[in-house]
């Protein structure tokens, strides 16, 4: 099963609470958040690797203090011991999101927000072009969205990331069910997509196709219960 955990960011964090909270992380992740010249950057770098940590000690019963991470050639986060557990996170706007499974897959939130039309033209298919093209202008912002989190979604399950032109494969979202377009290595994938709220759309890609029909609201204080 692949389960999905979400967590809002726009919530208010003291300064005490957030101290403590990095406390939870590695001595690696707790200096990279520190260099965040926004705090609201930092806070949505900081929880989101506690969302991924609440997710893997959820699925295999490990304690926070025996998780261990590194990342791959392309920079994908992964757990090296004591379980190779496939996660993905992402976080956007007032939201931290955390995708698990036991096959590789990969996540993307998006905040909505007005955007030009050319980004489209020049990262997505003629085919899905077209098809952003044919939404009305009431639903041409959340298409779009949709579009470009499952496009995110798909190149983060494969695990090279933007190492993969986003024109090389298209996601077909015009009919009820989402399919993907490529010639791709990774052509056998399923997606999802959900509405966070009216403003965040987030989409998973996993090489299985038993993904979770709804999303888990996590709270802070829900990850201190689990991660201390």
């Amino acid at each position: 099963m692949v389960n999905i955990y979400s967590i809002r960011i726009d919530s208010y964090i003291d300064s005490e609470i957030y101290d403590y909270l990095l406390q939870l992380v590695s001595e690696e992740k707790r200096a990279k958040i520190k260099k965040f010249k926004f705090l609201e950057d930092g806070l949505r770098c900081l929880l989101g690797n506690l969302l991924s940590r609440y997710a893997i000690i959820k699925r295999t019963g490990y304690k926070n203090n025996e998780l261990k991470f590194s990342v791959t050639e392309y920079n994908k986060p992964i757990l090296t011991e004591p379980d190779k557990s496939n996660f993905n996170i992402s976080h956007s706007g007032n939201w931290a999101v955390c995708a698990i499974s036991d096959a590789p897959v990969g996540i993307d939130v998006e905040l909505i927000k007005t955007i030009e039309l050319e980004i489209a033209k020049r990262f997505f298919t003629n085919y899905e072009y077209t098809c952003l093209m044919k939404q009305s202008p009431a639903d041409l912002l959340k298409f779009f969205y949709t579009l470009w989190t499952l496009k995110e979604s798909y190149i983060k399950a494969d695990g090279r990331g933007l190492s993969i032109p986003l024109d090389t494969f298209s996601i077909d979202v015009c009919n009820d069910q989402i399919s993907l377009i490529t010639n791709n290595e990774l052509n056998s994938c399923y997606f999802r997509s959900f509405s966070l709220d009216e403003r965040h759309i987030a989409s998973v890609c996993s090489l299985t196709d038993d993904i979770t029909d709804s999303i888990e609201e996590v709270t802070v204080n829900d990850l201190i219960q689990i991660l201390v």
